[in-house]
């Protein structure tokens, strides 16, 4: 778990310089396997409908910013309905 923290930390700070495979375990973590692979996205079920959505992609090993960003805002969003129950 320290691990994760700290990734996560580092995602925040510089999302536009994340590993694709350390954005993908990260998500695997959160939103288990993805729903969709094969093509050139990665897609994870959430158990809300809508945005933010968990649409990953890999660009020459490193993952695209913005879905960076988009992981982060579907992990805050997990974190606070687990806090709702």
């Amino acid at each position: 778990m320290p691990f994760l923290k700290k990734l996560l930390d580092q995602m925040r700070r510089e999302p536009a310089n994340v590993r694709f495979s350390d954005l993908l375990g990260v998500c695997e973590e959160y939103f288990w396997k993805p729903r969709q692979t094969g093509t050139s996205h990665t897609v994870f079920k959430t158990p809300w409908p809508g945005d933010p959505r968990v649409n990953i992609q890999n660009s020459k090993g490193k993952a695209k910013a913005y879905q960076v960003r988009q992981v982060l805002l579907a992990i805050d969003k997990f974190k606070e309905r687990q806090n709702e129950y």
